[in-house]
């Protein structure tokens, strides 16, 4: 019903930037909550950003200064920028967002499969 198209990781160097894009698609009602969380092997998923349907935001202590999510709601899209990249925010970024499918269903978390950031030199 729901399927997320998530682009823009890759390998950037330390100071380097990327952006990453996540498309909603399917039949739904109405999308509240988008962000974004990241996984690395071994550890528990973790909150990148979100961003509410009025735009409203939240950050991690971590990327607070750097990344900057923002969101088009027509577009069913959420962005993530990412600026001064370091090693440690080397994972798997995973798109979620909060949907309702129909008017009378309740609303639930939905998650993308990820793409893979690394930060190397």
């Amino acid at each position: 019903q729901v399927q997320f198209v998530e682009s823009g990781g890759g390998l950037v160097q330390p100071g380097g930037s990327l952006k990453l894009s996540c498309v909603a698609s399917g039949r739904f009602n109405n999308i509240y909550a988008m962000g974004w969380y990241r996984q690395v092997p071994g550890q528990k998923r973790e909150l990148v950003a979100l961003i509410g349907r009025d735009d409203s935001t939240m950050y991690s202590d971590s990327v607070k200064g750097r990344f900057t999510i923002s969101r088009d709601s027509a577009k069913n899209t959420v962005n993530l920028q990412m600026n001064g990249l370091k090693a440690e925010d080397t994972a798997v970024y995973v798109c979620t967002a909060d949907i309702r499918l129909t008017v009378d269903a309740q609303r639930e978390n939905y998650w993308g499969r990820g793409t893979q950031v690394t930060v190397s030199s």
